[in-house]
């Protein structure tokens, strides 16, 4: 919510968030259609989703339905979360989605220099 023009908002049962109310950055599930597993779905930069499956497939994985287009599920239920580089991960969202003009406005935010 931090980020330029975020909204929150449920979408298909879950919370999820969008750029200006229109493009999803990412969804929170909790036992999607009973899949016992409670994770973030995150829109990804291409290449992102093979290569944090293939270092990680304990936390991360393709999940349904948006997989195909790149997106990455992080597991939040399995060992400690590293907070920051969720963080990183939702920034890296928030970039996959939003206009270049919003884009350079986070980057100020995060670097004011």
């Amino acid at each position: 919510m931090a980020l330029p023009e975020v909204t929150e908002r449920p979408s298909h049962s879950a919370p999820t968030w969008f750029v200006r109310d229109k493009k999803t950055i990412c969804n929170f599930w909790d036992n999607h259609h009973d899949d016992g597993i409670v994770a973030l779905w995150c829109a990804a930069p291409m290449g992102a989703q093979q290569e944090l499956i293939d270092a990680e497939p304990n936390r991360f994985y393709r999940p349904p339905y948006v997989g195909h287009r790149g997106w990455v599920g992080v597991r939040l239920d399995v060992g400690k979360n590293d907070w920051a580089e969720i963080e990183a991960i939702l920034r890296e969202a928030y970039r996959s989605v939003a206009p270049k003009t919003l884009v350079s406005k986070m980057d100020v935010l995060v670097d004011p220099a």
